[in-house]
């Protein structure tokens, strides 16, 4: 039996989907889909039923996971063992853009420092590729966007709700109960990521029915900033990328709760029947708390 192939048959349960696999493990379809069928005879049983466009595992699939799991498992550990008793343990830390930017900088020294036998890798990139190098374990540990998976444990990490940024001396600041009408007056930096969040600022002007005067529209939150700072724009950006310019003054916070409240946290991820290492979790509850003071934050439900 091919440890590749079981590989292939886990990707295709945890994706649930061969072309996902196919990419996740840099195959082709046709490669996958034969290394499934390979296994498939060796075992003389099906593992999985096509429906539609998509597949479902058969009873004999579903029970065959664990074997599968364990195999994979202890082949990993052999392979750990043959390379050294002495080498070091690895643990594979990945986040998505903002939070590889603003806070990892910050925690993974005071990992290390408080971990110095741990060897820490560190990857970043966007949620969805994060999910599978999760679901493959090819992360142990993920701060990402909400979702919800049955494969997935997460908690609330950082508070990233988004907030109305404007320069130190603007004239918002003196303003209670912020209108539409007014902020349609201001020149606006809006940075576009895509996500439905931002279309929710978009949908506050859209109501009523006024077109806000976007001057600048980028793709990066560090030009966003400087546009800010310039005194140019006043611009809607996520609390995580401005957090230190907060905290010193550079920049400014303006209450608009009563128009719009955009809510967006980052997660801490890891799957469901993974080990907690007890000392690394502790040390990440500590940096973040350090780095953000939440109450509400707690890492104990992982």
């Amino acid at each position: 039996m091919n440890i590749d192939h079981l590989e292939a048959f886990m990707y295709v349960v945890h994706l649930k989907s061969i072309h996902k696999a196919a990419n996740a493990l840099f195959l082709s379809q046709p490669t996958v889909t034969a290394r499934i069928k390979t296994l498939e005879r060796e075992l003389s049983t099906e593992l999985f039923t096509r429906e539609g466009r998509g597949l479902l595992l058969t009873e004999q699939g579903k029970a065959f996971i664990p074997y599968a799991e364990k195999i994979i498992q202890t082949y990993k550990e052999g392979k750990k063992q043959m390379k050294g008793r002495n080498e070091q343990e690895e643990i594979i830390i990945g986040a998505n853009v903002i939070t590889a930017q603003y806070f990892i900088p910050f925690a993974l020294p005071l990992w290390k420092k408080r971990n110095p036998d741990i060897h820490f890798k560190f990857v970043s990139g966007t949620n969805d590729m994060l999910l599978e190098k999760i679901l493959n374990r090819k992360v142990d540990i993920g701060f990402i966007r909400n979702l919800s998976h049955d494969d997935l444990q997460t908690c609330e990490a950082l508070d990233n709700s988004v907030k109305l940024i404007v320069y130190p001396g603007h004239p918002l600041l003196l303003k209670q109960n912020i209108t539409v009408s007014v902020l349609v007056e201001e020149p606006l930096v809006f940075f576009e990521c895509g996500a439905f969040d931002w279309n929710r600022v978009h949908k506050l002007f859209e109501v009523e029915k006024v077109e806000p005067k976007i001057e600048f529209q980028v793709d990066h939150l560090e030009v966003a900033k400087s546009i800010i700072k310039s005194k140019y724009a006043i611009g809607f950006l996520p609390y995580l990328c401005v957090k230190k310019e907060l905290e010193n003054g550079e920049l400014m916070e303006v209450d608009v709760s009563n128009l719009i409240q955009i809510k967006q946290h980052v997660l801490l991820a890891c799957m469901q029947d993974d080990i907690v290492r007890s000392s690394i979790w502790l040390d990440i509850e500590a940096s973040l708390k350090a780095f953000q003071p939440i109450d509400r934050i707690s890492l104990s439900k992982l």
